[in-house]
């Protein structure tokens, strides 16, 4: 009996839609990377990128748990001296749902070429309205 390896040609992907109204922030980010690598299929290989696309609807209605909405903060420069920049999680729920969802999922994906290859899979979207229905993504349960 031969081994199946996992390549390029080989790769069968689907499309799951994700709800996320309710769903705690963190355990959400870590059920998608999963997905968007593969590590859900048994023809796993963490050299190939197997994954399945991902549509995440409703990001405005994603929960977090503790005082994170005060505390957690997102920095970023902007390339001139003395420009730091920073918002709180509510802030940034208020402004940008979908960069949450995107950047949490972000930092559970491995870095490097494969990791930004396995994020464009991703589409986030703060309402429940999305223009991949031609794809019919079937439902993730969680």
């Amino acid at each position: 009996m031969k081994t199946a390896h996992l390549n390029r040609d080989t790769v069968q992907r689907d499309w799951y839609e994700v709800d996320a109204a309710g769903q705690v922030l963190g355990r959400l980010a870590s059920r998608i990377a999963t997905v968007l690598r593969g590590k859900h299929k048994p023809t796993f290989s963490p050299h190939v990128d197997g994954g399945d696309f991902v549509v995440v609807i409703n990001a405005d209605k994603v929960r977090v748990t503790g005082r994170k909405l005060a505390q957690k903060r997102y920095l970023w420069h902007t390339g001139y001296p003395g420009r730091q920049r920073q918002r709180t999680l509510a802030q940034m729920l208020e402004k940008h749902p979908d960069r949450v969802v995107r950047k949490a999922v972000w930092g559970m994906l491995p870095k490097g070429p494969l990791g930004r290859k396995q994020i464009k899979k991703l589409k986030v979207y703060a309402a429940a309205e999305h223009p991949h229905a031609a794809q019919k993504p079937q439902p993730f349960p969680l």
